[in-house]
């Protein structure tokens, strides 16, 4: 689901998280996520109190979307979330964050996210295209 290209914008890019509950979205900037072997999206949870909430009150659902801001190339990824509180990439999370806080502040888990559809966001004739 995940090709090459898709692959190279989310390791480079920023991601926006999206997530509603009760009628009321939200949506938040991520630094720490990486993208799996297995085509997962995983994100640290470092202040994500309401995207937590929201994906409990909506059986995981969750959005991302990730664009390179030079080419425009983008993408926006839709699929299911599950929170985890140990394991290695909660440890690798806690590393990168209390390196770059100086210990300030920690991952207190993470977000798995395995995705359902993969939509173009690029402008062009494939803008909207699921892949």
């Amino acid at each position: 689901m995940l090709n090459e290209s898709v692959i190279k914008v989310l390791k480079n890019a920023m991601w926006d998280l999206a997530t509603c509950a009760d009628g009321e979205p939200n949506v938040v900037p991520v630094a720490f996520k990486d993208v799996t072997e297995d085509g997962k999206l995983v994100v640290g949870d470092v202040f994500l109190e309401t995207t937590l909430k929201n994906i409990k009150a909506n059986e995981g659902k969750i959005a991302i979307s990730a664009y390179d801001t030079k080419s425009l190339e983008g993408y926006q990824i839709k699929g299911t979330a599950e929170y985890v509180t140990e394991g290695a990439i909660v440890a690798a999370f806690k590393t990168a964050v209390e390196g770059m806080f100086k210990g300030a502040a920690t991952a207190k888990g993470a977000l798995i996210i395995t995705p359902s559809k993969v939509i173009v966001t690029t402008p062009g004739a494939d803008n909207k295209k699921e892949i």
